[in-house]
C-alpha cells in the first residue's frame, strides 16, 4: 500500500437546468423555495469556487459533471411522444412534477451519488463505488444508471477500482449514498472504521420512527453495501438517526452530523441513542485501530435543530490539510446567524481545528445543500489517482476552461416557465457537449450516441 493517501473531494457541478421545483418533501429549503426564479449561472459559479477554495488549499478535487437533462428519455418510458417541446408541454398538462423532474439539476448533490470505500477498508484492497438508488425521491431515482457510467468512466482500471450495481429499488432498501455515511481513521492511508446511519428498518416492536416525513435511509440497504464492498465486521457500525430530527428536515445525516480522520461534529440529537451511539463509535475506534476520537456535541440549548437546518452548519465539510491541519469550510449563511457562529468559534476551540473559511452558495442552499452535499469523498493512494482519469482533477487551467463554460452558455435567470422552450432545451445539450469535450469524457450522454 502506498505511504501517502488523500480525501480527494469530487464535486457535482450544477447544470443550466437548476431550478427550484420543489421536489423533495422533508427537504425545507427545497420546499419553502418552490418555484422561485433560479440563477443556473450563479449557482455554477458558487459550486465551481468552491472546488477553487479547496483547490487552493493544496487539496486534490474532482469535478463530476451534471446529469443529462432535461431526461427524455424518462418523459418517453412515461408514454409521452412526440417532438421534445411536445412531450414537454403534454407532462406539463398532466402533472407539473414530472417535467419538473426530469429537468431537475439535482445530481449536483453528488453526497448522494454512492457510497465509497476506500482500499485500506476493502478485503479485495480496491476502491468500492456503490451507486445509491434514491428510490424515495422520483427526480433522484432517475439518477443512478448515469452515476454509474460516470463513475466507470472516471474509475476505469478494475485491478484498482470496483464498480457495483446500485442496491435494487424498493422502500425496503432506500439507500442514499454517503450522505448517511462517515469514515473516521487517523490517517488516510490507514484502515478505518465506517458508519452507516439509517432512519429505519424492518419495523421492530418499541424502535421509534419519524412521523411527518420519511426516512429515506433503511439499515437493510446499508447492510448490502457493506457486504458489497467487503467490509470487515469489527469495523463497521449500523447506527439509527434520530426520528424526532428527521421529522424537523433533517432529512440526511450531513444535515446534522460531520465529520475528519479522528474528529467528529455532531448534534445532541443526531442519533437515537446518541450516548450510546457515541459510545460505541469510540469504542470501535479505540479498540480496532487505537483511534482516540474527538467526539464533540452541539447541544440543543447552544444550537436548536431548526437553526442548524437554516444554517446548514453541519453541512460543512472537515479536510485535513497538506501540512496535517484541519480546516472547516462552512456555508457563508452562517454567518447571518449568531448561534450558528458561536457554535463554530466552540467547535473550532473544542476541536483544535486551526482555519475557517465560509463559502457563499446561497442557490445551492435555497434547494437545502450546502458545501458537504456538493462533494462525493474518495480516499485514493498515490498509485490510485495516477489511474483517475486525469481530465476531471481541477487544475488552474481546468478551472480556466469551466469558467468560460459557464460564462458561455448557462442562463443568469431561469423561470419554471422555460423548461418549456425549445431554444432552452437545445441549449442543454450544446451546454453539455461542450462540457464533455472539455472533460475529455468522450460520448458520456444519451444524445451523443
Amino acid at each position: 500500500m502506498s505511504t501517502t493517501a488523500w480525501e480527494v473531494n469530487f464535486d457535482g457541478l450544477s447544470g443550466p437546468t437548476h431550478s427550484y421545483g420543489g421536489l423533495s418533501y422533508g427537504n425545507v429549503a427545497s420546499t419553502e423555495n418552490q418555484l422561485n426564479i433560479s440563477n443556473p449561472k450563479e449557482a455554477a459559479f458558487q459550486g465551481l469556487k468552491k472546488m477553487k477554495t479547496l483547490h487552493d488549499l493544496g487539496l486534490k478535487q474532482g469535478v463530476l459533471p451534471p446529469h443529462e437533462r432535461p431526461d427524455f428519455n424518462m418523459l418517453r418510458r412515461l408514454g409521452f411522444a412526440g417532438t421534445e417541446a411536445e412531450i414537454v408541454e403534454k407532462a406539463n398538462q398532466v402533472d407539473m412534477r414530472l417535467p419538473f423532474s426530469c429537468f431537475s439539476s439535482a445530481g449536483m448533490w453528488v453526497a448522494n451519488a454512492a457510497t465509497v470505500s476506500p482500499s485500506s477498508d476493502t478485503r479485495d484492497g480496491r476502491v468500492h463505488f456503490t451507486p445509491a438508488n434514491l428510490v424515495s425521491e422520483f427526480h433522484r431515482s432517475i439518477e443512478a444508471p448515469f452515476t454509474g457510467r460516470v463513475l466507470k468512466r472516471i474509475f476505469s482500471d478494475d485491478r484498482h477500482f470496483s464498480h457495483h450495481e446500485p442496491i435494487p429499488g424498493s422502500l425496503y432498501l432506500s439507500d442514499e449514498g454517503s450522505a448517511n455515511h462517515l469514515r473516521l481513521c487517523r490517517l488516510y492511508n490507514e484502515p478505518g472504521v465506517e458508519i452507516f446511519v439509517y432512519g429505519r428498518e424492518t419495523p421492530r416492536q418499541g424502535v421509534k420512527y419519524p412521523t411527518i416525513y420519511p426516512a429515506r435511509q433503511t439499515r437493510e440497504s446499508a447492510m448490502a453495501v457493506k457486504r458489497l464492498h467487503e467490509l470487515r465486521n469489527d469495523a463497521t457500525l449500523f447506527i439509527q438517526q434520530n426520528p424526532v430530527a428527521i421529522d424537523q428536515g433533517v432529512f440526511h445525516n450531513d444535515v446534522i452530523c460531520s465529520g475528519d480522520r479522528n474528529l467528529l461534529w455532531y448534534h445532541e440529537d443526531a442519533f437515537l441513542d446518541g450516548p450510546g451511539a457515541i459510545s460505541a463509535i469510540q469504542k470501535m475506534c479505540a479498540e480496532r485501530y487505537g483511534i482516540t476520537l474527538k467526539a464533540i456535541q452541539t447541544t440543543n440549548r447552544q444550537l436548536t435543530i431548526d437553526q442548524a437546518i437554516q444554517s446548514y452548519v453541519f453541512n460543512s465539510q472537515v479536510v485535513t490539510l497538506p501540512d496535517q491541519s484541519q480546516c472547516l469550510i462552512a456555508p457563508s449563511r452562517c454567518c447571518e446567524i449568531s448561534s450558528a457562529l458561536t457554535c463554530i468559534d466552540e467547535f473550532v476551540e473544542g476541536s483544535g481545528i486551526q482555519h475557517v473559511r465560509y463559502v457563499d452558495l446561497a442557490q445551492s442552499m435555497l434547494n437545502g445543500g450546502g458545501p458537504a452535499c456538493l462533494r462525493l469523498r474518495v480516499v485514493l493512494t498515490d498509485e490510485e489517482i495516477s489511474h483517475v482519469h486525469e481530465s476531471v482533477l481541477l487544475t488552474e487551467l481546468l478551472y480556466e476552461c469551466l469558467v468560460g463554460w459557464i460564462s458561455r452558455n448557462f442562463r443568469d435567470r431561469l423561470h419554471i416557465d422555460d423548461l418549456a422552450d425549445p431554444l432552452f432545451l437545445r441549449e442543454c445539450q450544446e451546454t453539455l457537449d461542450e462540457l464533455t469535450a472539455i472533460l475529455n469524457l468522450g460520448s458520456l450522454y444519451e444524445f451523443q450516441r
